[in-house]
């Protein structure tokens, strides 16, 4: 993903630029270029700012795991998961130590809920941005040819482009997805703190009463959450009667 979009900010950037120059030059005294670059430059200016918001955001915002190859992670997980099967056929651990072990686990949780809020997030802006552009644009065009031919063209393509940019983000709700797991992070991260500080729920003399309990409240936001995503897979009207 990133890789496409610094190929589209280095290479698709430059091309289209080199494309209305050479298209202006061409036809330097025989056609009005200047709707089309005008057009050009409201797509170039997109193109290049969503390209860089795109692969700065997702640089900062991802986890250092996700900075490695595909392979090596796959290797990676091939050595814990056979490390894993080794460990449990010679050991049986209490229940105590497997809440203890699940508590453990919590942060890397949260991290994944909140790198992939964050890249629905991304892609919901950019799209947005994308669409407010095209939307100014049209008026603009608009305003240039009258009558209308050969703005024409321009016209139905930035309408086209509009309806396909609403139709995906309405699909996909990129906005709805980025929320739902950005709020379940933030509550399992709310529980977890209150497990460290030992505050309600969890300050109870017992550890293993408070482990239990967080287990619970944690398992009881993911299986909220995966509902929530079910939710949103469903049309307008599965919705109602998943609801």
């Amino acid at each position: 993903m990133v890789s496409f979009a610094r190929l589209a900010g280095w290479i698709g950037a430059p091309l289209l630029l080199l494309s209305l120059i050479g298209g202006t030059a061409l036809t330097w005294g025989h056609y009005n270029m200047a709707p089309v670059n005008i057009f050009g430059f409201f797509v170039l200016v997109a193109l290049v700012v969503g390209c860089i918001s795109f692969v700065f955001n997702f640089k900062t915002g991802q986890p250092e795991y996700q900075n490695r190859s595909v392979a090596e992670l796959k290797l990676d997980l091939e050595l814990a998961e056979e490390a894993r099967v080794l460990a449990a056929a010679h050991i049986a651990r209490a229940t105590y130590e497997r809440q203890y072990s699940y508590r453990d686990a919590t942060p890397r949780e949260v991290d994944r809920l909140r790198a992939e809020s964050t890249t629905y997030r991304r892609w919901h802006n950019w799209l947005q941005w994308t669409l407010i552009l095209c939307s100014a644009a049209i008026p603009a065009v608009t305003a240039l040819y009258d009558p209308p031919q050969p703005g024409k063209g321009i016209l139905i393509g930035l309408g086209a482009a509009v309806s396909v940019i609403t139709s995906v983000m309405g699909y996909f709700k990129f906005k709805e997805r980025g929320f739902n797991l950005q709020q379940t992070a933030d509550a399992i991260e709310q529980h977890a703190t209150a497990l460290d500080l030992a505050i309600a729920p969890y300050n109870h003399p017992d550890e293993e009463q408070n482990l239990e309990l967080f287990a619970e409240n944690v398992e009881a936001l993911r299986i909220e959450q995966r509902k929530r995503e079910q939710q949103l897979d469903q049309p307008h009207q599965g919705q109602q009667e998943v609801v």
